[in-house]
């Protein structure tokens, strides 16, 4: 029996040092049983490697970045769809999902369909906001608070012990271990993401992760938990290995029930030595390690292609336990004149 073909567009090619999730989703959906693909890529920049790799992506676009606002991305994304037909798109940047949300509407009347959070699940599971949404949800959560300004950080010193967390808005973490540092690490994310910037209790432990799904009633699709193995200086999982443990899959379920959570997430999670795990970070989309989950058996790109087009999703209901996943780097031989036409035209 022949398999559908389903034109994807896919953001986060950018598979560097601190990887998007982009080529990661990509090879889930390559290897999806019940579906075949064409992939489009959408990039940001000329140097994103997923552009180049014309074995996972067929045709890459130029899209504006999340700043330049909605009605400049739908646009760009009437353009692709007048050339491409796109069925799905899936969005994998924390920064970009508020305009495909907003957008989330206009697109399917343009016949493309996606599956992302609500604008309020987006909003409420904020770094900003993560310590009402523990409370809320009954889940543990580090007291954090959202500043303004550096000055701020003297007067939370009743609350607040060295070390503590600086976090971005969107992206970017640091452990302070002094007024300086915190200091220095507020005006070195301020400068890139805006503001506010979090400052979060330290919570000793090590350190979890979870990929999943949810229908947005309430019913968890997929769940792969994950214990790092080997951490960048970025903080970023450079190797971890899936793990049976029912104390998170537990946690997992909750929030996903609770919330009702639409889309995929991923928990950042920390474990202390008296078995507490601590919620650290929501995000609201696919990780880059989802490939990780593929390969232990809940292939979630394809799943989350299947609620987007609105087709029944069964529940995955196991998974292989102590696999890794080692994440590595090559060298790509790419023509200049490649390298030319993005840059110049916005698409190759």
């Amino acid at each position: 029996m022949n398999k559908p073909v389903l034109n994807i567009g896919v953001t986060g090619l950018n598979a560097i040092d601190s990887p998007g999730p982009g080529v990661a989703v990509i090879r889930g959906l390559r290897e999806a049983a019940s579906f075949d693909v064409r992939i489009i890529g959408f990039a940001y920049e000329s140097m994103e490697p997923g552009i180049y790799m014309h074995d996972l992506v067929d045709r890459t676009y130029q899209i504006p970045y999340p700043s330049a606002g909605t009605d400049v991305l739908l646009s760009r994304l009437e353009y692709i769809q007048s050339r491409e037909n796109l069925h799905v798109i899936i969005p994998n940047f924390d920064a970009e999902l508020y305009s495909f949300i907003k957008l989330e509407d206009k697109l399917m009347q343009m016949g493309i369909h996606m599956f992302l959070p609500t604008q309020a699940q987006f909003e409420e599971r904020h770094k900003v906001n993560l310590s009402d949404f523990g409370k809320k949800y009954g889940l543990d959560v580090p007291l954090g608070k959202a500043i303004y300004d550096s000055s701020e950080i003297f007067g939370l010193q009743n609350e607040f012990d060295f070390p503590m967390m600086i976090k971005g808005k969107w992206y970017d973490a640091y452990i302070a271990y002094n007024m300086e540092q915190a200091r220095t690490y507020f005006n070195k994310i301020s400068a890139k993401w805006g503001l506010p910037v979090v400052i979060q209790r330290f919570i000793h432990g090590t350190e979890y992760n979870v990929t999943g799904l949810g229908d947005g009633n309430g019913n968890t699709i997929a769940a792969v938990p994950m214990r790092k193995q080997f951490i960048t200086d970025k903080g970023k999982a450079w190797a971890g290995i899936s793990i049976d443990d029912k104390k998170l899959l537990s946690i997992t379920r909750q929030f996903v029930r609770e919330t009702k959570w639409r889309g995929a997430f991923e928990l950042e999670m920390m474990k202390t030595n008296d078995n507490i795990y601590y919620l650290m970070e929501i995000n609201p989309r696919i990780p880059a390690w989802v490939y990780l989950a593929v390969g232990v058996g809940q292939n979630i790109p394809e799943a989350l292609t299947r609620l987007a087009l609105g087709k029944e999703t069964p529940a995955f209901e196991s998974y292989e336990v102590g696999k890794l996943f080692i994440r590595y780097s090559y060298d790509m031989i790419v023509d200049r004149t490649e390298f030319e036409k993005i840059s110049i035209n916005g698409e190759l």
